[in-house]
C-alpha cells in the first residue's frame, strides 16, 4: 500500500540470530497498526553493540529469515548491510533506504522502546532522526519515556524526532533461549518450522541433523 503522500516503509533491524516468532510479530503488528505497505527485516553483519559476540555466518542468518517469511510479500529480507564493511551503523542504513526507495519515502525504524535511552551516543544520531520516524516497542500502557529525547543534543534535533509507540504484550521467544535449546537438542518451540529444519541442516548452535528447505515465495530486497 503507497500512502497518498509516499511509500510508508517500515525497517526492523537485528543481529537475527537466528530469527524466531517474536520478531515475525513485531513486524506483523507494525505493519498493521502503521498501516505499511511492506517490512523490512534488515540482517546487521557487525551489529556495534555486540562488538564481543560470535555471530552466526551473516549469509547464513539471512537464509533463515527469508525462510521464515517465505509465503508472506508483506514482509521482506534486506541485505543492505551486509554489502557494507564495518559495523552496521543505522545511519548508513536509513541513508541506503532513502536512496533507494527516492523522494516521497517515510521510513519507520522498529526498535525496543529501552533502546531509546541509548540514542545519545548513536553514531551520527541527528542525521539519523531526521530521517526516520521511530516506532517503539512497549508492553501495554507503558507511555514513552521522553527524557532520552531530552538529552539529545538540544532543541532543534529534539524537535526533530518523530515517535509511534507500538504497544504489545512481552513475546516468550528470545534469540538466546532458542540457542540454548538448540544447543541442549531441543526443538524451540518459537522458532518456525523451516527454519529449525534449515538451522538443522547446517548444524548451527550445536543443531544436528539433516533436512530439506524451501525458499520459495521469500523475497530478498536489493539496492
Amino acid at each position: 500500500m503507497t500512502s497518498p503522500g509516499g511509500r510508508r516503509i517500515g525497517w526492523l533491524g537485528g543481529s537475527f540470530d537466528p530469527i524466531h516468532d517474536g520478531h515475525l510479530a513485531i513486524a506483523r503488528r507494525a505493519l498493521d497498526h502503521l498501516r505499511l505497505e511492506r517490512v523490512l527485516l534488515v540482517v546487521a553483519a557487525q551489529p556495534p553493540h555486540k562488538p564481543g559476540r560470535r555471530l552466526a555466518p551473516a549469509e547464513q542468518r539471512l537464509q533463515l529469515v527469508r525462510l521464515a517469511i517465505a509465503g508472506d510479500p508483506r514482509l521482506q529480507a534486506c541485505d543492505v548491510e551486509l554489502q557494507r564493511s564495518g559495523p552496521s551503523y543505522s545511519v548508513d542504513t536509513a541513508a541506503a533506504l532513502h536512496e533507494h526507495f527516492g523522494r516521497g519515502l517515510e521510513l519507520f525504524f522498529i526498535l525496543g522502546a529501552d533502546m531509546l535511552a541509548d540514542l545519545p551516543q548513536w553514531h551520527r544520531v541527528g542525521e539519523l532522526c531526521r530521517r526516520v520516524t521511530f516506532c517503539a516497542v512497549t508492553r501495554p500502557g507503558t507511555p514513552l519515556d521522553p527524557e532520552p529525547m531530552a538529552r539529545i543534543g538540544g532543541a532543534p534535533l529534539v524537535a526533530s524526532i518523530r515517535a509511534h509507540l507500538l504497544e504489545m504484550e512481552p513475546h516468550p521467544a528470545s534469540s538466546t533461549a532458542v540457542r540454548e535449546a538448540l544447543a541442549r537438542g531441543e526443538t524451540p518451540p518459537h522458532l518456525p518450522p523451516a527454519v529449525a529444519a534449515e538451522v538443522r541442516r547446517l548444524g548451527l548452535y550445536g543443531a544436528g541433523g539433516f533436512s530439506d528447505s524451501d525458499v520459495s515465495g521469500a523475497e530478498t530486497w536489493k539496492p
